[in-house]
């Protein structure tokens, strides 16, 4: 019988816990609250440090650990057989997983081996007339699309954790500490990683000031005005899709649906249309500028504030007020 929600992480960042943990916490909570179910946090691999503290701000009843060799680092067909096992063993009613790019490697092969639905791109969970409703974003974020758990006893779902928030509980929590065993000796990888992205430093998602550049800059060498402005504003530079795949900046600054999801304080767009997958990424923002020669341009109407000129002759007058001040 399920008896539990339960949120599974695996990956580590700079502080230990996965970047989105706190974010499905909350919108767990709320459907273990609806469906009277109790929370639990399955973690594989290492234990973070800060993991009981979070649990408990965020009423996790339960923390559940795999602490399997085959686990320390991210393995996706030894993570498949893990969760597998654990859902099989645990029957749990939901199963949440922040949605990042390997979450979306496994979610549907866990899903497909103990016959659970699985959903994709969820946003906001609930109970209707006890049927678990998802709803999702579709078409690029320009839409929602809600789904019904009808035919199966489980779902298996990817959350967009970036444009959700985190809210601790009305009650803290000291949850339990359980070890899970496993068996995955006899999986073999079929993918073989030969060499990781070593990136370092401060991250996008993480920038409270983004001034992003697009194909509106005219060549590469323009990105500079991009870059220079978001150093004087003490923020990063960020990037639509169209000019990463020029290769006029790398992805690492790319903003959209396939890139990062950020919600910064101030969110300047130089040369970029507006077009939905990009704004996906940058939508959160509490103040958006946009400056775009086109008046008409899809941007304008997500700005706070637009500006309708040619971004080669207004991103150096606000470099040099910003550096004035």
């Amino acid at each position: 019988m399920s008896n539990a929600i339960v949120i599974c992480t695996w990956e580590r960042d700079h502080e230990g816990v996965p970047a989105g943990t706190a974010e499905v916490l909350t919108l767990a909570r709320k459907l273990s609250g609806a469906q009277g179910l109790q929370l639990n946090w399955l973690i594989l691999g290492p234990m973070p440090a800060g993991a009981a503290a979070l649990a408990g701000q965020h009423g996790v009843a339960n923390i559940e650990w795999i602490d399997d060799g085959g686990l320390a680092s991210f393995q996706p067909d030894t993570c498949t057989e893990a969760l597998a096992q654990y859902a099989a063993q645990h029957s749990p009613a939901a199963l949440l997983l922040a949605q990042t790019f390997d979450a979306r490697l496994i979610a549907p092969r866990v899903a497909a081996r103990v016959g659970a639905g699985v959903v994709m791109n969820a946003v906001d969970l609930s109970v209707d007339g006890g049927t678990l409703t998802m709803t999702t974003a579709a078409y690029g974020g320009n839409t929602r699309a809600v789904y019904a758990l009808t035919n199966a006893r489980s779902c298996v779902i990817g959350v967009l954790a970036d444009g959700l928030s985190a809210e601790p509980a009305p009650a803290p929590t000291s949850p339990t500490t359980q070890r899970i065993s496993v068996d995955v000796s006899g999986v073999q990888e079929r993918v073989r990683v030969v060499e990781r992205a070593d990136l370092q430093g401060p991250r996008l998602q993480d920038a409270q000031i983004i001034v992003a550049g697009g194909r509106g800059l005219g060549s590469k060498e323009n990105f500079r005005l991009v870059e220079e402005l978001a150093a004087a504003l003490g923020g990063m530079a960020g990037a639509s899709r169209p000019i990463v795949d020029d290769g006029w900046t790398d992805s690492s600054h790319q903003v959209g649906l396939t890139g990062k999801i950020t919600r910064p304080a101030l969110y300047i767009a130089a040369g970029i249309s507006g077009a939905s997958q990009h704004m996906v990424g940058c939508a959160a923002a509490k103040t958006l500028v946009a400056i775009n020669r086109d008046p008409d341009a899809a941007i304008f109407r997500y700005a706070r504030y637009g500006i309708v000129g040619d971004c080669l002759e207004i991103l150096p007058e606000l470099v040099r007020a910003a550096k004035a001040r």
